[in-house]
């Protein structure tokens, strides 16, 4: 099957690389035009590096590869003046909004609830709560002034399904981000605009393979690798794999953006490998 979302445009936030990447390349491979939006510098306090102008590049790139257009910008989602302004330029040059991908997201610090910082955790909730909230203010009158419904799925995590220790700030935002979910669901299902969540496992991503999440899966090793995180990684999952590929989870997005999904609202998706069953 192919032309799953043909002639529609979707609006993705950390497009530069990792999972918001994969996303744009699978959409456009199924007919969408993108609108996407990274950040491109580092963030104060985060363990790994950001993704760069150049990995940004690259996304657009790739989604021309594919003959399908795209307009991709800086922009940070905790502006939500920037974020709205970005969006509202971009649907005027390609005239449409259908799907909105909240990707954007960030990992760590790691500590117990007591000794994390309050800077630590403002950091987080304001990028992975508070820019999942901005992306789709920023999208709704747009997909609403088009009359034909859409689809917004917001990424969490398994973390926004279960708890997982030295995570209190990630944890906390991966579950606001399903209240908002279903709060939105219900709001936009008279408009027929759709709101789901998608909870990954572990991804092979730059935000997942570093040496920080190695050392806090791996306590008991100097300096881990990816190859000894591996077995770690894979005890949390029910399925015989340590990690998912970030295609997994745009296929997952791919499904709930298109019609086969038309009656699918307020659901909160697990692609874990069975993680949640553990």
């Amino acid at each position: 099957m192919t032309g799953r979302v043909e002639g529609k445009v979707a609006f993705i936030t950390g497009v530069a690389r990792g999972q918001g990447r994969s996303h744009a390349i699978r959409l456009a491979e199924e007919g969408a035009d993108i609108i996407g939006v990274d950040l491109c510098a580092e963030v104060e306090g985060v363990p790994y590096a950001m993704a760069t102008e150049d990995d940004l590049a690259e996304t657009v790139e790739a989604v021309e590869r594919l003959g399908r257009r795209i307009i991709a910008t800086k922009v940070d989602v905790r502006d939500s003046a920037a974020l709205s302004a970005a969006v509202s330029e971009a649907v005027a040059e390609l005239g449409r909004l259908d799907i909105v991908s909240a990707n954007a997201g960030i990992s760590g610090p790691f500590h117990p609830a007591d000794e994390m910082d309050a800077e630590a955790w403002q950091t987080m909730i304001d990028i992975n709560l508070t820019g999942v909230f901005n992306t789709a203010k920023a999208s709704i009158a747009h997909i609403k002034a088009g009359g034909r419904g859409g689809a917004i799925t917001l990424t969490s995590s398994e973390a926004g399904l279960k708890a997982y220790g030295n995570a209190a700030h990630y944890v906390s935002a991966k579950h606001g981000v399903v209240g908002l979910m279903r709060t939105l669901a219900l709001e936009l299902a008279p408009f027929s605009i759709r709101v789901n969540s998608i909870h990954p496992t572990q991804v092979d991503t730059p935000m997942i393979m570093n040496d920080t999440t190695f050392a806090l899966f791996c306590p008991g090793i100097d300096s881990p690798t990816r190859e000894q995180f591996a077995p770690i990684s894979q005890s949390l999952n029910a399925l015989p794999v340590p990690w998912v590929d970030p295609v997994d989870i745009s296929n997952a997005l791919l499904f709930l953006s298109s019609d086969e999904a038309r009656y699918i609202t307020g659901v909160p998706l697990p692609v874990d490998a069975g993680c949640a069953l553990l």
